[in-house]
């Protein structure tokens, strides 16, 4: 058992903390910017709430954290109420959240200035993921830290695994939501084209779905996409600033990136119809405009 913090209540963080303590067995201190969320959380699992960053990681062995962007990020870890100025010498803060390279290896010079250590953790699975425990985490750090942070992890994650240096996590995050991005506005394409050829859609992906054509997105979404139902899962406007750290992350790396913007470009399209919180297969919706 391990003292943990958990920074972050919202789809993911909410399950995530949850883990921790009822599968983990940890002793969980949780914060949330929204006071409500916290004592939600505490109401539902057990555990304690802290009114700040600094007070939730005060004397914790770990402290998690799962928030917005790489701004929310800075505003939980650094200045007077951040987590690093409550954290004791050799914690770890393992960070979940999609942010950008850069920011993760800021954090991580920061944290080893002050004697703490730090892992960037994305993970991939989503809101279903999150619940039901089995997220895929891709981690970027030391390899002795990672030994010590992964059984911890291990509390929500399915697959577990250091992938290199700090930022390491969050650039395979990145190449995570390249992949996922062109497989979506691909099935959208083949699921408006089956439609418009005529063909019985259900007979066609179980068809194709034994195939090399199979992925996950068209067994857990086609169905939703052909009935025109975008309500479950990741949020556009989430995606776009996923992608957004991608394409910035390829100009400074020089990888061309093609189909990314093309489809950054197309959910733009889907935010304009009002499809903002939509769920990222909402590419389909506008196909079918």
């Amino acid at each position: 058992m391990a003292k943990v913090a958990f920074l972050g209540l919202g789809v993911m963080g909410f399950p995530m903390a949850g883990h921790l303590l009822t599968k983990g067995g940890h002793e969980v201190t949780v914060y949330n910017r929204t006071p409500a969320k916290a004592q939600a959380w505490v109401e539902k699992f057990g555990g304690r709430a802290a009114a700040t960053p600094k007070a939730a990681a005060d004397g914790q062995d770990f402290v998690m954290a799962c928030v917005g962007n790489d701004d929310d990020l800075r505003s939980v870890t650094l200045g007077g109420d951040g987590a690093f100025a409550g954290m004791k010498p050799g914690a770890i803060f393992v960070d979940h959240t999609t942010a950008s390279a850069e920011v993760a290896r800021q954090l991580d010079a920061e944290a080893t200035a002050r004697g703490l250590h730090f892992i960037d953790a994305p993970v991939s699975g989503g809101q279903a993921g999150a619940e039901n425990g089995v997220l895929t985490v891709m981690c970027g750090g030391k390899d002795a830290d990672y030994a010590r942070a992964e059984p911890v992890i291990a509390a929500y994650a399915r697959m577990c695994k250091l992938l290199g240096p700090a930022g390491s996590g969050q650039l395979t995050k990145m190449v995570n939501q390249i992949c996922i991005a062109g497989l979506v506005e691909g099935l959208s394409e083949g699921l408006h084209f089956a439609k418009k050829a005529g063909l019985d859609v259900t007979a066609v992906i179980d068809t194709i779905s034994k195939g090399a054509a199979q992925s996950w997105q068209m067994e857990n979404r086609y169905k939703t996409m052909d009935e025109g139902k975008f309500d479950f899962g990741f949020a556009v406007e989430w995606m776009r600033k996923d992608l957004s750290i991608c394409l910035a992350e390829a100009r400074r790396n020089g990888a061309s990136l093609p189909v990314t913007a093309l489809v950054d470009n197309f959910y733009a399209e889907v935010e304009k119809m009002g499809g903002r919180r939509w769920d990222t297969s909402a590419l389909m919706a506008r196909l079918q405009r």
